[in-house]
């Protein structure tokens, strides 16, 4: 069983599309997110969240993204030890279908 939440790449569009605010941050490497990210999504590189633990607010919730969710599942994995809210999309960029924007 999961120690956190999941969540589809369709749900996260239809909820960016419905005018939520989510915490989305993207785990992949620069190479990989110059191919573009989800619109809002903010970059932190899976070895760089640990040093980055101060920009995240353990009262909210992040949904973490990688290519095809296995590294965003390990950030899941290692956060939830650390007190966060996080949720992992599953099938990652891979199965991601709506806009992407470049940074």
């Amino acid at each position: 069983m999961e120690l956190f939440k999941t969540i589809t790449p369709e749900e996260v569009q239809k909820q960016l599309e419905e005018g939520k605010t989510l915490n989305l941050i993207d785990v992949r490497e620069d190479d990989e997110v110059a191919e573009g990210m989800i619109p809002t999504a903010v970059h932190i590189k899976m070895g760089d969240i640990p040093d980055n633990l101060e920009k995240l607010d353990p009262n909210k919730e992040y949904i973490f993204i990688c290519r095809s969710s296995g590294r965003s599942g390990r950030v899941c994995e290692y956060l939830i030890n650390q007190g966060y809210n996080v949720c992992n999309m599953v099938g990652g960029m891979l199965k991601w279908e709506g806009p992407l924007e470049q940074k």
